[in-house]
């Protein structure tokens, strides 16, 4: 995979939702995860036995669309052919996707779980195929060839393949300026890209592992207790990384908590 020898990558996301079961079915019929682990309050999904995705039950939690939290959470295939599977799957099922997105590094679906969450599916271009403007990496968002797409993935659909883990997550954030100083001086990303109120950060020379935007939450403050969505996001580090950063969790400027666990 494209992220899989940066030194921070994402490990799996967790969200809160009204109803586990609906929400959980989701994610396995239409994202096609499976369920590792779980009990009445909590599910853990994924794909090869991987983690990747943790939902808690609260029913009480109220979603707030215009808070700081998550944007979407972006599963990555190991290759185009596994996208244009996943895209005939869906088209044939009547799902409907919210956009489709070249950006240059990657082609990109996307569409939102039963309470709201944003996921993207992309499968990256190769890397010998970006292109960059001096430090950063050039990026776009134009119509993608969905046909082509198609077209490509040859075969059934039969469920993320084992290899698929969450490439990026996207958040909403109340400040791009603020956001860029958490992720490069307190995680110790770099700035891949920045375009439009919004930045893009990575480690290991990928596109991006976290990206944040204003689009939603300009001038957004802490995010509210018992918000329905994201809980926290637990990022992979190699062990020199984490001996860097010398903590095992650290909250954004809004409250959005990061996990960091060792790799493997």
């Amino acid at each position: 995979m494209a992220t899989s020898d940066a030194p921070i990558q994402i490990g799996r996301v967790a969200l809160i939702v009204n109803d586990l079961d609906r929400v959980g079915d989701f994610y396995r019929s239409v994202i096609g995860l499976e369920r590792i682990s779980g009990s009445g309050e909590e599910t853990v999904l994924g794909a090869g036995g991987k983690p990747l995705l943790e939902l808690r039950r609260d029913r009480a939690a109220r979603p707030r669309p215009q808070e700081a939290g998550l944007f979407h959470t972006a599963f990555l295939l190991p290759d185009r052919a596994a996208l244009g599977r996943w895209l005939r799957f869906v088209a044939g099922r009547g799902i409907g996707l919210d956009g489709a997105s070249d950006h240059l590094v990657s082609e990109a679906l996307y569409l939102r779980d039963p309470e709201g969450n944003g996921i993207e599916v992309y499968a990256d271009r190769p890397r010998s195929a970006w292109r960059h403007d001096g430090a950063e990496v050039r990026m776009d968002t134009v119509a993608l060839d969905l046909p082509d797409l198609m077209a490509a993935g040859a075969g059934a659909w039969t469920g993320a393949p084992e290899d698929s883990v969450v490439g990026h997550v996207h958040l909403q954030v109340g400040d791009v300026a603020a956001a860029e100083d958490f992720c490069m001086n307190r995680l110790g990303m770099v700035r891949m890209a920045h375009r439009f109120g919004a930045s893009f950060f990575a480690t290991g020379g990928y596109h991006h592992h976290l990206a944040g935007n204003v689009w939603n939450s300009r001038g957004a403050g802490r995010r509210s207790p018992g918000s329905a969505g994201l809980a926290e996001v637990v990022l992979a580090a190699d062990p020199d990384r984490l001996q860097a950063l010398g903590v095992a969790e650290l909250r954004d400027p809004w409250g959005t908590v990061f996990r960091i666990e060792p790799k493997g």
